[in-house]
This record gives structure tokens, C-alpha cells and sequence, in this order.
């Protein structure tokens, strides 16, 4: 019976939603529930977490359970479902009491393969017990990061949940989430009690997006200019507080542009209404709180608008992830200013626990390092998450699209490390940021004046420069190491031994010069779209339209943006052609094929059809170098190894990451080059590594990661996956 639901799955994919191969891990995801085992699955937002639990849900018999945190989710997934034939309802306080038990009877008599539930709901006196007679055989939670206190969304009712386990003590049960650190992860394994879980880790990466910073001087007119350069396109602005949420809204609107404000302090029937505008392309722009977000499952939002800085990189990872989830390019702007960071550091000043406020102020450096970066956005990223990107430049960030010149700022930096040393010499207590910045401006406070630093041989040595300019080119002398910083209250700045011998040995210093505004110009970062005949496209989205507001729906559960650009790439014109299109299941083909087919033939009526590149799909993983293959620096780490020296000294010689030398080894074998595995791992490592691999597939590095408990860093476990995957050869 097993054999027979695996046989299943790829003709079920295709049946139900269209497509002839999977993503990537969901295969072997879907293939450990079948097998009726514990799985955690950590997938990007994007990634298809739904996939996997609503496929063995049709292909097996019984009832799966989804506890899910909200009913705008709820509702969302199951009219996806709907309207690809399958069965599936939800339970939630938006229900009447005649609908209730309509879906109760439904229940018991076995009619719906899929059951979406808040937690609320499932600890109801007397709902568990009658669980028990659903036939449920699976229980999948989904956001399962709101169950750790550590997680950005934490819910004390997901606690609760871990009463499942012992009421269904033989259901497998599976935690999705599209973000969580390593202590997050073993969290949710803990307090549901998985038993044994194999575990799933997928790259972080999420190559469709282009990440840019600017700085924030005229932020509404940064926001209008932005938006109005995409006349066609969708998005998110996220702000730090409710007024401003309304303040852009209410200006966007009066310009022309269609918004509305999301946040806690409307009323729940505002909210819903506005949400429910977005979604069906009624309004261009929704400006939100971080209330708005988690569930949101509109896959054609093209950008995400940061106006103020979010609080840590975590968040602000979970938000750019809700631009580009159908697969097309997204982009995501931050409009970073040091006033935004100061703010947050006045709503952490307020927490009462001491530990709380570190933790809170190190994540927000976390973030203000990423803002003020000048390399690859996307390598700080993602090594935020414990993972290394195999190059040096995505090709897909401002700053490795339009790499900032670099000037030299070496007496700058002497001046201010001089400044730091003084101050301590005459005080012997460490001062601030904005101290040092202020002693250096000659300015006349009251601190300068009671310490005495106005008689200090560094007091005004730097008034020909601007606070901002100094507490810049402070952070970035700690992020150099010359410099640290304390996570207390009142962070303080000390000298390190790396500071001290750079002033001695008198070394130079070169540093990216300042951001500049509007870098990515109107339209950037839609390279790798669907190229497709974009008036038929155009056609097709009206009548999408039309067809999802006869139905009451969004128009991405009639068909998303991707469906369209195949179906206006390829001009089908008989419904087995339409059937061929990725995303045309065969319920969606004899409910919309008819009206698809027929916008179709009108356009061909006046139009020629189109001939278009011959890339088959639309670009899902970036190339180490935006030019791919073996590029130079790639072939210079691989000439130096082939030389004798480790990846060690390599990274050491050329000023990289280990883990960036052991990213360019692995593109060289994967392009065909010999390299000997054994002076990179002994034979029992290669064996303990081999093993793992074998146990949880080949395609899992994250699980690998965590299995052998961070023992073996990405790079390494790529390059011996490269080497001694199964027909690969042993190179």
C-alpha cells in the first residue's frame, strides 16, 4: 500500500496542481510521512510548506489535521484547494453555528481529506474526543515557530498543541515553519514532543529576490517615486508605527496610487476588508505594521518597501519573503537611517529584563550591520541563518549590482580610534558612540564638560565632518574589529588589540563610500522574469479578473501570475495544450479552460504569435558570479588548493571565508574539476559524513548541518555531496 501512494504522487501532482516534478526537498519530505515518521521541515517562504502535507493527504485515506494560526490562512488554503478539486474545510470562530456543525457532520462521515484548525479551537472542552472519530492520520503544524518563546512570532496558545501527541500517540505528526534559528528549531521539537523527527533544512537563499538599501532622506516621496515606477506591480511598505502606516496610505491615495493602512489599532472588519482588497488586486499597496504578514498568501506581490528599520534580521527576512512567492523576481528596499536605529533603541531601553534588552540590541547591530554592509547582501543574509553562499557576488543586491568605489580612511579612523584611547586614558570609563562623535565635533554638552573632554588634544579635531558621517564610520570600525561594542543599557565603545595595532603600526584603511539614493533605478531587479507576450499576458490577467470576481476569490486561486506568463509564452489552443501548461490541473482546466482558451483565440484573432529565448523556466538558484561557470576568482581559490595549500590557508591568503573557498571547490567539481576529498576530510569523517547523507538523502545539507551537529560547515558538506554523490563518480 506504501509503493502504491509513492507511485502516486507524481500523477497526483500533476492531476490536482499541474506540475511534473517537485521542489526542492518536498519530495523527500512527502515520502517520510507516507512512511508514517515524525518530520520537521524548515522551508523558505515560497519554498511550497503546503505541498507537502496537502499531497499525502490525497494520495493516503483518512483525515489530515492543520493547525494553522489565523482564519485569513485558513480560508485562503482551503479555496486554493477547492478550486483544484479536493476536499478540504476549516473550523474557526468565523463560522455560524449551522455552518459549524454542517462541517462537523461533514467530519464524521468522512467526506474531507483536509482539516484546518486554530489551536484555540483544538483545546475546546470535547473537541479532541471527538477527533478521535475523523480517522485522522496525519497532524501537521504550520508557522510551528510560534511555539518557541525565541521564535519572532511567539503565541503562548501554540503551547497547548503538545496535547496532541498524547491523545494521538500513534498520528505522525510534522512542524513547518519558514524561518527559525537552530534554537527555535529544537524548540518546536521539543515542546511537540516529535519523536525521532527527520529533519528538513532548505537554503534560505531565495534567488528571485533583489535586496537594496538606500538612505532615507524625503522617505514618502522615496515610497511614491518607487511605486509609481512599477505602474503594474504590487506591494508591502512596512512602517514602525500606525500613523505612519496611515500618513503614506492616505499620501499614496491622494497621488493616485491605490493603498490602504493595515495595523492592530483598526477594527477588525477594516482590516479584513482591506487585506481582502489587496489580495484581489483592488488595491496596489497595502502599508503595514508587522501585523500584517504571516498568512498572507498572495504569491504576486513584487516588492516589499522597508520605511523604517526593522528591529532584527529575522523580521526582516520573514518580510522581504512575502515579495516573489509565486517564483517571479521580487524586490525589497530599505530606507535605513541611523534616527530609525536610535528609536529602536529607545523601545529597548524599556524592556525590565536586562537579559531581554542585550539580546534585543545585538540583534538590532545585527541589523544595522546588514544596512550599512558594502558587500554582498545577500552572503550577510543568509549567513545570519548559519549558511554560506558559494561566491562573493549574487549579481541580485545593490551592492554587488552597483559595487560602491571605495576611499581611503585612514586618518579618519586614526582620529577616531585616537579619540576612543584618550577619552579612556582621562576618564577610565568607556563612553558611547555618540560621545566619541560629539568630542570629535568639538560640541559643547554637558558630558563633554564634566568629564573634562574638551581638554583632551582629540576635542574638535573632526569638525569639518557631520555626527552621522562619524558614528557611520564608528560602526564600521566595529564591524572591522578595531573596535567593540557592549550590549548593555548604555552600549559602550572599547579599543581592541586589532584597534591598538593599527594605530601603532600605522596601517591603511579604505572603506566603501556613502549609499547613494535611488540606485536601483525605476524597474530594477526584474531580470530573469518569464519572458512572454506581455499583451496577451496583460489580457489574460483581466479576464483572470473577471472569472475570480464571479467566484468570490483571489485572482491567484483562479491561476497564479506564473500560469498566465506560461499560458502567454506558449499560446495553447486545445485544452490538452492548456492541460501541458504548468499550474493547469485537470479541475482547474474544466472549470476556467473554456474562458482561458477562448481570451486566447480573440488575441491570436489580431495579434501573431511571438517566438521567445528557449530557457524553459524562470531562474530559481543564482550562479556563484552572475556569469556562472568557473569564473576567476572561482579558478584562483581552485589553483591555489591544487597547489598544496588547505582551504584554510587559502581563505587566510585571499581575505575570504573558509566556507566562500570551499563554495568555489565545490562549483569547480561540480563543472568537472579533480580535487582530492581526502586532504579536506579524513576517511572516518567521510564516512560519518557518507552515512548521514544516505540516511536522509542527498538533497538535505541542512539536515545533514544539524544531524552531525554543526560539526561540518556548509561548504565542506557541499563539496563532499559534489564528490561523492551517487553517480557523480568519485572524482
Amino acid at each position: 500500500m506504501m509503493n502504491d501512494s509513492k507511485s502516486q504522487l507524481l500523477p497526483t501532482l500533476k492531476r490536482y496542481w499541474g506540475y511534473t516534478s517537485f521542489r526542492p526537498l518536498q519530495e523527500e519530505i512527502i515520502q517520510e510521512v507516507l512512511e508514517g515518521r515524525d518530520v520537521f521541515a524548515l522551508l523558505p517562504t515560497g519554498g511550497g510548506k503546503s505541498m507537502c502535507f496537502q499531497l499525502p493527504a490525497l494520495v493516503k485515506t483518512g483525515l489530515t489535521v492543520v493547525v494553522s494560526p489565523l482564519i485569513a490562512l485558513m480560508k485562503d488554503q482551503v479555496d486554493s484547494l477547492t478550486s483544484i478539486g479536493a476536499s478540504a474545510t476549516f473550523l474557526n470562530s468565523s463560522l455560524d453555528a449551522a455552518e459549524g456543525r454542517a462541517r462537523l457532520r461533514g467530519l464524521y462521515n468522512r467526506e474531507y481529506r483536509l482539516l484546518y484548525v486554530a489551536p484555540e479551537r483544538l483545546l475546546l472542552p470535547g473537541f479532541l474526543d471527538e477527533a478521535q472519530r475523523w480517522g485522522i492520520h496525519l497532524i501537521a503544524i504550520d508557522e510551528a515557530h510560534c511555539i518557541s518563546e525565541w521564535g519572532h512570532d511567539f503565541r503562548p496558545e501554540y503551547r497547548k498543541i503538545a496535547q496532541l501527541r498524547a491523545t494521538f500517540p500513534e498520528v505522525p505528526m510534522m512542524a513547518l515553519t519558514a524561518t527559525a534559528t537552530g534554537r527555535v528549531r529544537g524548540d518546536i521539537i521539543r515542546l511537540l514532543g516529535l519523536r525521532e523527527p527527520r529533519t528538513f533544512v532548505a537554503s534560505f537563499n531565495r534567488p528571485n529576490l533583489t535586496y537594496r538599501v538606500e538612505p532615507k532622506r524625503s522617505a514618502y516621496e522615496q515610497v511614491r517615486e518607487y511605486v509609481r515606477s512599477r505602474p503594474k506591480d504590487s506591494g508591502i511598505v512596512y512602517c514602525q508605527s500606525r500613523k505612519t502606516t496611515e500618513n503614506i496610505a492616505d499620501n499614496l491615495q491622494r497621488d493616485g496610487i491605490s493603498a490602504r493602512p493595515y495595523h492592530a489599532g483598526l477594527s477588525a472588519e477594516d482590516r479584513s476588508n482591506h487585506q481582502e482588497l489587496f489580495l484581489r488586486d483592488e488595491v496596489r499597496v497595502i502599508c503595514a505594521t508587522i501585523a500584517f504578514g504571516m498568512g498572507i498568501n498572495k504569491p504576486n506581490v513584487r516588492f516589499v518597501i522597508h520605511h523604517d528599520v526593522p528591529k532584527n534580521l529575522e523580521s526582516y527576512y520573514q518580510e522581504t519573503g512575502r515579495a516573489g512567492r509565486d517564483g517571479l523576481p521580487g524586490e525589497c528596499l530599505l530606507l535605513y537611517s541611523g534616527g530609525d536605529a536610535a528609536r529602536q533603541q529607545i523601545f529597548i531601553s524599556q524592556k525590565t529584563d536586562e537579559m531581554e534588552q542585550a539580546a534585543a540590541r545585538a540583534q538590532l547591530n545585527q541589523m544595522m550591520d546588514y544596512a550599512e554592509a558594502t558587500g554582498c547582501r545577500r552572503v550577510s543574509l543568509l549567513d545570519y541563518f548559519g549558511e554560506e553562499f558559494p561566491g562573493t557576488n549574487c549579481g541580485a543586491c545593490d551592492n554587488c549590482l552597483n559595487p560602491r568605489t571605495h576611499q581611503d580612511a585612514t586618518v579618519a579612523a586614526q582620529k577616531f580610534l585616537s579619540c576612543v584611547y584618550r577619552i579612556q586614558e582621562r576618564s577610565g570609563i568607556p563612553v558611547g558612540l555618540n560621545h566619541i562623535a560629539e568630542v570629535l565635533m568639538g560640541a559643547n554638552t554637558e558630558k563633554i564638560r564634566r568629564w573634562g573632554h574638551e581638554s583632551l588634544s582629540t576635542y574638535g579635531i573632526g569638525r569639518d565632518t557631520g555626527k552621522a558621517e562619524w558614528t557611520e564610520l564608528g560602526r564600521e570600525l566595529i564591524r572591522r574589529g578595531l573596535l567593540s561594542q557592549t550590549t548593555d543599557r548604555f552600549p559602550v565603545i572599547e579599543m581592541t588589540g586589532e584597534g591598538r595595532a593599527f594605530l601603532q603600526q600605522r596601517k591603511k584603511l579604505a572603506v566603501a563610500r556613502p549609499m547613494a539614493s535611488g540606485a536601483g533605478g525605476a524597474g530594477g531587479g526584474r531580470g530573469g522574469d518569464l519572458e512572454c507576450d506581455e499583451a496577451l499576458f496583460e489580457r489574460l490577467r483581466l479576464r483572470r479578473k473577471r472569472l475570480a470576481d464571479e467566484l468570490g476569490v483571489p485572482p491567484y486561486i483562479v491561476f497564479a501570475d506564473t500560469a498566465l506568463r506560461w499560458m502567454a509564452r506558449q499560446y495553447p489552443r486545445t485544452s490538452e495544450e492548456l492541460l501541458r501548461i504548468p499550474g493547469v490541473g485537470e479541475n482547474k482546466l474544466r472549470v476556467y479552460g473554456g474562458a482561458i482558451l477562448e481570451e486566447i483565440c480573440l488575441h491570436l484573432a489580431t495579434h501573431p504569435t511571438r517566438s521567445f529565448s528557449e530557457k524553459s523556466e524562470v531562474n530559481r538558484s543564482l550562479p556563484a558570479t552572475p556569469s556562472g561557470g568557473i569564473n576567476e576568482t572561482t579558478r584562483e581559490s581552485l589553483r591555489r588548493f591544487q597547489a598544496g595549500h588547505s582551504i584554510a590557508e587559502v581563505a587566510r591568503d585571499r581575505g575570504l571565508a573558509e566556507g566562500t573557498i570551499a563554495g568555489h571547490l565545490t562549483k569547480a567539481a561540480e563543472a568537472g574539476e579533480s580535487i582530492d576529498l581526502a586532504r579536506v576530510l579524513s576517511p572516518t569523517e567521510q564516512a560519518e559524513i557518507g552515512a548521514a547523507f544516505e540516511k536522509l538523502g542527498w538533497e538535505n545539507v541542512g539536515g545533514i548541518r544539524d544531524t552531525l551537529e554543526g560539526r561540518y560547515g556548509y561548504g565542506v558538506l557541499s563539496l563532499f555531496r559534489a564528490l561523492r554523490r551517487p553517480g557523480r563518480g568519485n572524482g
